[in-house]
């Protein structure tokens, strides 16, 4: 139920309580049997135990609300420190790769464009991206591959990417 109609069910359930109790007190003065003022009355307990459950209801959300914005604060908190840690590593793991890059001396084209293709952009992205054509990408791949002794994309990325990689020993 929605907090609306939760607003409108107590104004109802408000409403129908006074309406009861203003009857009530007229049927007295008019002397009506006491077995209707009994049934009116029961109607009213009901109507009020009716605001009391919804009032209940409403402070028992608000709780619940309170208790929820507290804890995903506390995510956030918690994300943004993996984060902050996850970023030291990043960072190492790219100082390591521009090592590993230097060590088979790349050219500073080669490195950029090895960096790309490890990001996972196609070579049509690659080239778009330098102002080069995919050919000019293609052929500093090669030398990439040469220069490192492999044989292919799959090779390079491997080459970085596979003890990153939880599995099984292969």
């Amino acid at each position: 139920m929605k907090n609306r109609e939760r607003i409108f069910l107590l104004g109802i359930f408000c409403l129908i309580s006074v309406m009861i109790v203003t009857d009530l007190i007229t049927d007295f003065d008019e002397g009506v049997p006491l077995w209707h003022i009994f049934i009116e009355g029961s109607a009213g307990v009901m109507s009020i135990i009716g605001v009391i459950f919804i009032l209940r209801n409403m402070l028992q959300l608000k709780v619940s609300l309170s208790k929820e914005l507290q804890n995903s604060s506390a995510y956030k908190k918690e994300a943004e420190q993996w984060r902050i840690h996850a970023k030291e590593h990043i960072n190492g793991l790219s100082q390591m790769i521009e090592a590993q890059l230097s060590e088979w001396g790349l050219t500073p084209a080669e490195k950029e464009v090895s960096f790309l293709l490890l990001k996972g952009f196609s070579l049509n992205e690659i080239g778009e991206f330098r102002g080069t054509s995919e050919k000019t990408i293609r052929a500093q791949l090669s030398a990439v591959y040469a220069k490192a002794g492999l044989k292919n994309r799959a090779e390079f990325a491997a080459f970085f990417l596979e003890d990153l990689l939880p599995g099984s020993d292969i």
